[in-house]
């Protein structure tokens, strides 16, 4: 066991004080930050990356801290709490706004920072506003070297600390040293791991007695203890004043504990292995290492297991892109100690797919969507009623007015979905539903399309750059196993470059599969339809929903044993419509109780009789809701009652 006694019972297990950020992370590899065309944003700082792991890795966190009044500060704060982290500690500043870094991968030993916190509001915490209370909630307080560097930081950090040492919270320091925010080096030189400075290193001295635990890289030992390029003498002098447990952290050597006397060489220390592994970028390291061993300490793991945690989640964010999304989970965590990993992480698909589909994610244990992403459709029925297909885009918003109000009308709150298109038609409708906390998705082939394409594009991945993360990439392709070999061949090969697309993208993806009927003879529908989602699994495909026409219960429950083996991470299926009677879809819910189907997604049975009159005028705006929202309230209600179904 660790020599650290953290307090039982307390309604959190780590409080984070320190930085909070937004990055901004050049998406080119092996460019310098003046050349680079596009960044992808993530939470950043060193705190709030600790914050973020802790929670992902199944503890209770919580964040002390500041954020501007504004759209970025928003995000951070959403982010935490959408991972299970507590953001009630996180101020608000009504002046200053939210800090930001720029980051980039120019190689594998060049990382260049661009910190934007001209007085921003994480450097601005207010003393005052430090709760006792709360930290009194508290089973340890971590506080990043930052936040010791400004005279306001350091009233809230000593603040934090007094509360935490009358309440017997155990008081942990990441030393965290960047040199560019004490003023030691230019701006533009963030990436600068060390300068010595005796100002910076007295400063540190000063708070050094108060903690329980030190962690730091070599470098950070010695501002910590002042003897530069001598780790030794560093450490000598830091236990001078400090009797708190030192963590050594030595990068691919693994990291040393010292919990009483300096030996006379840091191996005499007990030490622990690290993990060997092709570096992609190491920020973030040091925060994944500092989350994995308070996140094991606080479970009372000991240093050996503790340690061995710190550094599988350092090595496991060093091989990936980013510093918080690339945290690992517990199934990442569970796999990478299981045996059967790839030794190469980047090279490793179901790591990979663990990180996609692990983590905290929107729920939805029940879905009732209502599709109109349809384009030929409704192109013909404005032929047939003699009018414009100019009028789809406005008929596609009255469709969105009818889906919400079946929401309200039958509680769909967490449960509403619709299914619009991107094309003209479709677009403002899109736009209108996104955002709203419904389930949203969008289709990517083209209609009709076998073998398969895409829509509008020949690069599929180049066109969800542009997509909303929470739009649901949703293809239909009309697929048999026993299709003739080139157009299978060909059609598997599309459907990978899509999976592959929306790994990179990060957008969920829907696989709807028919069969073509001439070659699935009555009576072997579900058949053709569980060999072609057991091929799909083959090749490596696992999309987070399947679509499906109806089957029996002996079909579902073949499809839950399928989907169980293959990817118990999968969100389920839903049933497809086909544009059958109202009445048939009804009936047919009966034979969906298995809990492998998560809802249904009905279009042309909505919607084709009312858009016709409408487009003819034979029926104004509101009676068009009305109609389709009463046929949709139809199926909403049959699958709520489906198991009272005889």
């Amino acid at each position: 066991m660790s020599a650290l006694n953290f307090p039982s019972d307390r309604r959190f297990d780590l409080a984070c004080l320190g930085r909070l950020a937004v990055d901004l992370y050049a998406q080119q590899f092996g460019s310098p930050l003046e050349d680079t065309r596009s960044f992808s944003m993530t939470l950043g700082g060193s705190s709030g990356n600790m914050a973020f792991g802790v929670a992902r890795l199944g503890l209770k966190s919580a964040m002390i801290s500041r954020v501007g009044n504004e759209q970025m500060g928003r995000f951070l704060t959403e982010t935490l709490a959408r991972e299970g982290c507590d953001v009630s500690q996180v101020q608000i500043d009504p002046q200053r706004l939210t800090a930001q870094v720029l980051l980039a991968l120019k190689d594998r030993d060049t990382f260049p920072l661009l910190f934007m916190r001209e007085n921003c509001a994480d450097m601005a915490i207010d003393a005052a506003l430090i709760d006792e209370s709360f930290i009194a909630q508290c089973r340890a307080l971590a506080i990043t070297g930052t936040h010791l560097s400004t005279p306001g930081t350091r009233r809230a950090s000593l603040a934090a600390l007094a509360a935490a040492r009358r309440h017997g919270v155990v008081r942990v320091l990441d030393i965290d040293y960047r040199p560019v925010l004490w003023g030691l080096t230019p701006r533009g030189a963030g990436e600068n791991r060390y300068v010595p400075d005796a100002e910076v290193t007295l400063q540190l001295q000063q708070v050094l007695s108060q903690f329980d635990m030190l962690v730091g890289t070599e470098e950070e030992f010695f501002i910590a203890g002042g003897a530069p390029n001598d780790l030794m003498a560093s450490l000598r002098a830091v236990r001078e004043i400090s009797s708190a447990v030192l963590v050594v952290k030595r990068g691919a050597l693994g990291c040393s504990v010292i919990e009483g006397s300096i030996p006379a060489a840091i191996d005499d220390a007990p030490t622990f292995k690290g993990e060997r592994i092709e570096v992609l970028n190491v920020l973030g390291a040091g925060d994944a290492f500092m989350s994995g061993l308070m996140a094991s300490l606080l479970r009372g793991k000991d240093w050996a297991e503790s340690t061995k945690v710190a550094n599988a989640c350092g090595a496991i964010v060093v091989s990936r892109h980013a510093c918080s999304a690339a945290m690992p989970t517990p199934a990442e965590l569970d796999h990478w100690f299981s045996g059967t990993r790839n030794p190469k992480p980047d090279a490793d698909q179901q790591l990979a797919h663990l990180h996609r589909v692990s983590p905290n994610r929107a729920q939805w244990n029940e879905l009732c969507v209502m599709a109109f992403d349809h384009r030929s459709q409704f192109y013909d029925i404005a032929r047939e009623a003699g009018v414009s297909d100019r009028r789809v885009p406005a008929l596609k918003q009255l469709l969105v007015k009818a889906a919400e109000q079946v929401e309200a009308s039958r509680n769909l709150q967490g449960h509403m979905g619709v299914l619009i298109d991107g094309s003209d038609y479709g677009r403002d409708a899109l736009a209108s539903a996104t955002g709203r906390d419904w389930w949203v998705g969008r289709p990517v082939e083209l209609p009709s399309s076998r073998p398969l394409r895409f829509d509008g594009t020949r690069s599929i991945g180049s066109a969800l750059i542009h997509w909303p993360t929470e739009q649901v990439v949703k293809c239909l392709v009309h697929y048999h196993p026993d299709d003739a070999v080139d157009l299978r061949l060909e059609q598997e090969a599309r459907v990978l470059e899509l999976w592959e697309a929306t790994r990179e993208s990060g957008n969920e993806l829907l696989l709807e599969i028919i069969p073509p009927k001439a070659l699935t003879p009555a009576g072997t529908e579900d058949e053709a339809v569980l060999r072609a989602v057991k091929r799909f699994y083959n090749l490596g495909v696992k999309p987070e929903w399947w679509k499906l026409a109806p089957m029996s219960a002996d079909g579902w429950s073949a499809l839950e044993a399928l989907v169980a083996q293959r990817d118990p991470f999968c969100r389920g299926a839903v049933i497809l419509g086909l544009n059958q009677p109202l009445d048939y879809l009804a009936a047919s819910f009966a034979q969906a109780t298995n809990p492998i189907v998560k809802g249904f997604m009905v279009g042309r049975t909505l919607w084709v009789s009312a858009s016709l009159r409408w487009f003819k005028g034979e029926i104004d705006d509101a009676a068009f809701i009305d109609e389709v929202a009463r046929n949709f309230t139809v199926l909403v209600d049959a699958w709520k009652n489906r198991r009272n179904v005889a």
